[in-house]
């Protein structure tokens, strides 16, 4: 964490996004649209030749090749968002995005180091949902409301409570519920299981807030 590689990539696209963004204000809406499916299925198929080269190399493993992580669940649904631009998917994804899939940016749980297909896959899905969101929130001109945050926060716990099932039936740790990832993390601030459950239930919904507020003042403001 914070070493050279970790740092360059953040900065890569942090770039990537500017530019992508900057660039899709001044296209057609036909093209702004077709630009966002392209990198929303880009994502998924991503994720998806990820888990095909996990299960060729070592065999299916229902504890660990499931697509159950948030961000790898995220990725899947996001050619869904995409194509449809529902508000709903977007009110979810909204602040699953940027409260969840950037921490995996600044904390990355991963084990190998550039070029390895396991680093690229991890920046460009984590990376990119955080990018695509922007590009959605920018491009498409889609705002959360008050409301928003609630929806989002529903559904996450509807995902917990089913990550609890799913991992309960199949021995496996998906939503990091039954311990914490190798890597370090903010989890480790929390203390151990199941306190750090506790402990990330009571801060996301403060942290929703935390999201929204920028779109709240900006809203006043205008």
């Amino acid at each position: 964490m914070f070493g050279m590689q970790h740092l360059v990539a953040t900065l890569f696209f942090i770039l990537f996004g500017f530019l992508l963004i900057r660039w899709a204000k001044k296209q057609p809406k036909y093209k702004q649209i077709k630009v966002g499916n392209t990198f929303a299925f880009s994502l998924s198929f991503v994720v998806i030749l990820w888990t095909v080269i996990k299960i060729y190399q070592r065999g299916f493993d229902i504890q660990h090749d499931l697509p159950f992580h948030l961000c790898n669940f995220i990725a899947l649904f996001l050619p869904i968002f995409s194509i449809t631009r529902k508000k709903i998917y977007y009110e979810i994804l909204l602040f699953w995005i940027l409260a969840g899939t950037s921490q995996a940016v600044i904390t990355p749980d991963i084990r190998n180091g550039f070029p390895h297909y396991v680093f690229l896959k991890y920046w460009y899905v984590h990376a990119g949902l955080v990018v695509f969101i922007l590009y959605a929130t920018t491009i498409y001109g889609m705002r959360p409301t008050i409301k928003s945050v609630f929806k989002s926060f529903a559904a996450l716990l509807v995902y917990f409570l089913l990550m609890l099932v799913i991992n309960k039936i199949v021995g496996a740790n998906y939503l990091y519920l039954n311990h914490k990832p190798e890597g370090a993390s903010l989890l480790n601030y929390l203390g151990e299981w199941p306190y750090y459950i506790f402990g990330v239930m009571i801060i996301v919904l403060p942290l929703f807030f935390l999201i929204y507020l920028p779109f709240h003042l900006t809203r006043n403001k205008q």
